[in-house]
């Protein structure tokens, strides 16, 4: 009584069967095997994604408007006392 054999599976699939009819049987087997493919698809995708070399990133340019003012130089000291020297 503990195994189980090849007729258990038989009446368990009549009964499947039975209850839900041949017409929704094969609408979840369908719906099983689209989500498969959907499955096997995303993760081929992520492997090509994964795969693919990746471009170095552009170095970074100054980004001030070209009618900008520089920037101001700092007013040092040092600079000071050697402009009153000469």
């Amino acid at each position: 009584m503990g195994g189980v054999s090849i007729w258990h599976w038989i009446v368990v699939g009549v009964v499947v069967l039975l209850l839900f009819g041949r017409g929704k049987v094969s609408e979840l087997m369908g719906d099983v095997a689209k989500g498969i493919k959907a499955f096997k698809k995303g993760m081929s995708d992520d492997e090509t994604a994964a795969a693919a070399p990746t471009a170095p990133p552009k170095p970074v340019e100054d980004q001030r408007p070209a009618t900008a003012a520089p920037a101001a130089q700092p007013h040092t000291h040092a600079a000071s006392t050697e402009h009153k020297a000469s």
